[in-house]
């Protein structure tokens, strides 16, 4: 896979005053594989950048992705928001290769920007191996291979910091979200993590022990979040994966038949896996764009509405429909929290 760009969704009019695009990079962690995460993601950014149109018309919104696992591409410098993946084997895999420097260097840059503010500020949501990835990176937990592979649809523990933090702070103190992976992060190292300016948001297990100690939430370093679930995951998505006959008997092997059941009953509960992937990563891209906003001249955006997309009705993918038109755009500085 080669890195490319497109524009989503009608063209915009040509503007007078000039605006700068708004440019967003998939850095696909997949090493070349095809799976449901990328379709999911893409869905996402299409509608956020048809929220971002609504009220800025004539903003031209720019989708880039980049594949460096299987093709050694350097991550694009010049978009705004990024979302890294997560992706197949040991976050070990490709040490010494260049797209490994070249990630490490990003992710230093990318704190870097966000430091210093302004219009050329970056920020980065991190998924699974791309979270792996980050705590490889700035060493503030030690990653670690698990006994055997955590799959389904898992609960997620917030921490108090977690609670009051933008990122999950519309959860309370649990969400529910699809879980795929063979390795966790461990041993927090508390005092890096805070050298770093980070927090840790959310858990395997509510006291951090009885069902896990990994850790599955970060606000690593401004501007880079991260979490080890896939709150990218869509119903058409879970059920493309629970419904092989190879992973149904593996779950039923590990977890039991009546927690497959069960599992199979919480993606027609609009309060857990749905209301992640309306909420979660859309809400940090929202939060995000406002911070940019005022040093773009772009018109802020009101917060995600808590309304679960038509895609996790049973039997149905459609995607969610264009909010109808506001009467009177929001204030720029909307729904942009300090610190964030």
């Amino acid at each position: 896979m080669t890195q490319h760009s497109q524009h989503l969704g009608p063209s915009a009019p040509t503007s007078t005053n000039d605006i700068r695009p708004l440019r967003l990079c998939i850095v696909d962690m997949n090493n070349g594989h095809v799976n449901q995460a990328m379709r999911c993601l893409r869905g996402m950014v299409a509608t956020f950048f048809e929220r971002v149109r609504l009220y800025n018309p004539q903003l031209d919104c720019q989708l880039v992705e980049v594949s460096p696992r299987d093709t050694n591409n350097p991550i694009p410098r010049d978009c705004d928001l990024y979302i890294g993946t997560g992706g197949p084997g040991s976050p070990f895999d490709g040490a010494g290769d260049p797209w490994t420097f070249d990630l490490a260097r990003f992710f230093d840059e990318t704190v870097e920007s966000t430091i210093k503010g302004g219009v050329d500020q970056r920020a980065m949501f991190a998924i699974c191996h791309s979270f792996e990835m980050a705590v490889q990176h700035f060493a503030f937990a030690k990653m670690a291979p698990r006994v055997d592979r955590k799959f389904g649809i898992m609960p997620v523990y917030m921490t108090p910091a977690g609670q009051t933090h933008p990122l999950l702070a519309p959860f309370g103190d649990r969400l529910f979200a699809f879980e795929h992976r063979n390795w966790e992060a461990v041993d927090l190292d508390e005092r890096k993590l805070a050298s770093l300016g980070g927090s840790l948001l959310a858990l395997e297990s509510r006291d951090g022990i009885s069902k896990g100690r990994a850790i599955l939430g970060v606000d690593i370093a401004p501007g880079i979040e991260a979490v080890q679930f896939h709150p990218e995951a869509d119903r058409a998505g879970v059920v493309n994966w629970i419904s092989r006959p190879e992973q149904a008997a593996a779950f039923k092997a590990t977890y039991g038949e009546v927690t497959y059941q069960a599992m199979l009953r919480t993606l027609d509960d609009p309060r857990r896996v749905a209301r992640t992937y309306t909420l979660l990563i859309p809400g940090w891209l929202t939060r995000r764009f406002n911070l940019l906003a005022p040093h773009r001249d772009y018109v802020g955006l009101p917060p995600v509405p808590d309304v679960i997309p038509e895609r996790f009705a049973p039997g149905g993918t459609a995607m969610s429909a264009t909010p109808p038109r506001p009467s009177t755009p929001p204030s720029a500085n909307l729904a942009a929290p300090s610190g964030a």
